[in-house]
């Protein structure tokens, strides 16, 4: 039996259980009886399917579709990005760059310093590309500065969360502005206004006080480049930000061309439009910005080919294990949302009499809350509230608002459920409860 052919046919009461019971086993086993947590999601994944009915001869087509899916987002984007940090660190341009930051903001506003170059950085690119981006940098100011990196990394981490939450063109608010017509350059100003002083007060601030909380050493996930080891011509610093800077505009022009396209400026069905939506695309802009630090860091600076060849193939190692960590998050959630959770609680919620902004809100939040998927509560909690928007007679301000707040729910209380919750955890070599607590 395919999975699109079979019905659920427990209520959202016992799916809710079953998926509070799965947290809970899953907690249970990483942290009381430290079971490693990529043996932990497969299992409780294989348990949670069976428990909430899916037919068996699907299950395995469940957990792969979840495990692959999310890979295909991740796996890329994560390898590619930590080339790229492998070969600006071992080049000494990341010790560069922290040094210029240092020297120029100073050693107290360093973490300041970071998040808001986070905030430039995160406007074209998306969440987890921008961060895999930056964690040399990040680790970099930390080595120099000492103390914990979740001083230095959270306001980062969260500037890019921020950005990509709210503002346009990330896929959360096009897709809500979509659905709930709203104009995208009133979600952008609005989406601007709240992602700041978010950012400032969620990582920044409550970044500094965790660091302060929880002190942990840089994780040597990206290698750990000593000073006495860097060479002795490193890059210059506009050399370093080009580099960082490439895949950004690369994907910034991609983003500008589909705005084009949508205003019926260019032609979408043009040769060289699919040419230059691929080079704009992540994985591409990566890519390509791998190949010339390869170049630019590596042969123009006097290193043998087999050198690089050697750095580029040690970043990947490391990184082994965020990625299939991360795929198994990918697919409990998969589960989750496979087990009709989604579905059922959008049916529960969906005749709840409350003003639209909060019940787009909170609807996102619990379906979020539930199943782990950012873009599955976003589209639901818009879908379920496009009736009373278009009914009503909204502004274009308040129709950005509701938007916002869609988007904002979605992503709300990141836990095991969601893949994003094990990226972050094991980049900055968080065990999964020290990863709740922050």
């Amino acid at each position: 039996m395919e999975t699109e052919e079979w019905t659920q046919t427990l209520t959202a009461g016992p799916l809710l259980g079953i998926a509070a019971g799965a947290v809970a086993l899953l907690l249970v086993l990483i942290i009381k009886f430290r079971l490693h947590a990529f043996l932990s999601l497969i299992l409780v994944s294989l348990l949670t399917a069976l428990v909430s009915g899916i037919p068996a001869p699907s299950v395995l087509d469940e957990l792969t579709s979840g495990f692959g899916g999310t890979l295909a987002s991740v796996a890329l984007l994560v390898g590619l990005g930590a080339m790229l940090g492998r070969m600006v660190e071992t080049s000494g341009g990341a010790k560069v760059m922290a040094d210029t930051l240092i020297s120029r903001f100073g050693e107290k506003r360093a973490p300041f310093a970071l998040g808001v170059a986070s905030l430039i950085f995160g406007f074209p690119i998306f969440f987890d590309a921008g961060l895999v981006v930056m964690l040399p940098i990040v680790f970099a100011v930390a080595r120099r500065l000492g103390g914990s990196v979740l001083t230095y990394g959270l306001p980062t981490a969260g500037a890019f969360s921020v950005m990509h939450i709210f503002v346009p063109p990330h896929p959360g608010p096009v897709a809500a502005s979509e659905l709930l017509g709203a104009d995208p350059g009133v979600v952008i100003i609005l989406g601007l206004v709240l992602a700041v002083p978010t950012w400032y007060v969620t990582s920044y601030l409550f970044g500094v006080w965790a660091g302060k909380r929880w002190v942990l050493p840089v994780p040597e996930i990206l290698g750990n480049t000593q000073d006495e080891d860097l060479p002795d011509n490193p890059p210059s610093l506009g050399t370093v930000l080009a580099l960082l800077l490439l895949p950004l505009m690369l994907i910034f022009l991609n983003t500008g061309l589909n705005t084009l396209r949508a205003a019926g400026v260019v032609d979408g069905e043009a040769t060289w439009y699919a040419l230059a939506s691929l080079v704009g695309s992540t994985p591409v802009a990566l890519l390509i910005a791998v190949l010339v630090a390869a170049v630019v860091l590596g042969k123009r600076r006097g290193r043998d080919k087999s050198v690089i060849e050697k750095l580029l193939d040690s970043a990947l190692g490391p990184v082994a294990s965020v990625i299939l960590i991360t795929g198994a998050g990918g697919m409990f959630g998969g589960v989750l949302r496979a087990s009709g959770i989604g579905e059922a609680l959008a049916e529960v919620l969906g005749d709840v009499g409350m003003p639209v902004i909060v019940a787009g809100f909170l609807v996102a939040t619990i379906l979020r809350v539930a199943q782990g998927s950012a873009t599955v509560a976003l589209t639901t909690a818009a879908a379920l509230i496009q009736p009373a928007v278009d009914a009503g007679s909204y502004s274009s301000f308040q129709l950005g608002a509701i938007v916002l707040a869609v988007a904002a729910g979605s992503v709300m209380i990141s836990h095991v459920n969601d893949s994003g919750f094990w990226l972050v955890g094991r980049f900055f070599g968080m065990d999964v409860r020290t990863t709740l607590k922050t």
